[in-house]
């Protein structure tokens, strides 16, 4: 067995790749983070001789445990009040190269909320194969299951998910141009500048997880989305706006005098760039974590 020091190194090396599975898997940061201390644990206990690739042994003890978390977690989400959100997390500033923009993508919020409609095994392999980019024969090895078994589970994720969701990048200045009418409109209470940049079937979901006041209704349709931020100056206005990267795009935190987020806003775009989806994030036990390091 080597030295403990090269144990905790050969983790060491892996910690970011475990994060990002992780949390896209669980959606939480707070469960991604237990998922990878559990899977040290672990690590610290095996036999390291018996191990001759630390990242794909790392890889399946930190895939299975959170699909043990996963299934855990469904019970609470199906009585969860109001929108179930998934926890914004600060990722890295994205240099805006084809691979590295769509890796970020698939941190998007509206991307994961379309993971949850998968079982947590579907979930897993999809993002292993599509994201991660691992051979069918690991990610059979991962899921404890036959290859052609683990593609069918692939394809049918696949299915689910690509055919709606939009692999589109929008360009960081419509995105800074969104988030200044944004936030024009909101301190105003003049939402004529917003308007053109929203689609008309845009939704806004508010996930307040029961804890604080939070639209507990998804609002759909443009005018809806246009009243309802129309009044939110009476809320918003003495926050501190903090634009940064919220879950693999520009988005915003709102700060008080002692630097708590109280709600961060991001949003989700359509193949011509306009607001197809508004998340806000207003449970207290969710924007803990905000300011934490990147995720990738």
């Amino acid at each position: 067995m080597p030295p403990i020091a090269d144990a905790i190194a050969a983790f060491e090396a892996n910690r970011s790749l475990l994060m990002g599975l992780a949390y896209r898997i669980l959606g939480s940061r707070a469960d991604a983070e237990d998922a990878v201390q559990d899977t040290f644990l672990k690590w610290s206990e095996a036999d390291h001789a018996t191990i001759d690739n630390a990242a794909s042994w790392l890889t399946t003890a930190c895939t299975r445990r959170c699909i043990d978390v996963l299934r855990s977690a469904h019970r609470s989400r199906v009585d969860y009040v109001g929108s179930w959100l998934p926890e914004p997390i600060h990722t890295a500033v994205d240099d805006m190269q084809a691979e590295h923009a769509l890796l970020a993508s698939s941190l998007g919020t509206a991307f994961l909320l379309m993971l949850e409609r998968l079982t947590p095994k579907e979930r897993a392999a999809y993002l292993l194969h599509e994201i991660f980019d691992r051979p069918y024969p690991e990610i059979a090895s991962i899921l404890d299951m036959q290859e052609t078994a683990c593609r069918k589970l692939v394809s049918r994720a696949r299915e689910n998910i690509e055919k709606t969701h939009v692999r589109h990048v929008t360009p960081r200045p419509q995105q800074e141009q969104l988030l200044a009418a944004f936030e024009s409109a909101v301190l105003s209470g003049d939402t004529s500048g917003l308007a053109g940049l929203l689609a008309e079937d845009i939704a806004l979901r508010a996930d307040g997880g029961g804890k604080v006041t939070a639209v507990r209704e998804v609002l759909h349709g443009k005018q809806r989305v246009l009243d309802f931020l129309a009044v939110m100056q009476r809320y918003w206005s003495d926050y501190r706006w903090v634009f940064m990267e919220i879950n693999g795009s520009r988005g915003l935190s709102l700060e008080d005098d002692g630097g708590e987020s109280a709600a961060s806003v991001t949003f989700d775009y359509d193949d011509a760039g306009r607001v197809r989806d508004i998340f806000i994030m207003r449970n207290p036990d969710k924007l803990g974590r905000l300011h934490a390091p990147p995720i990738t």
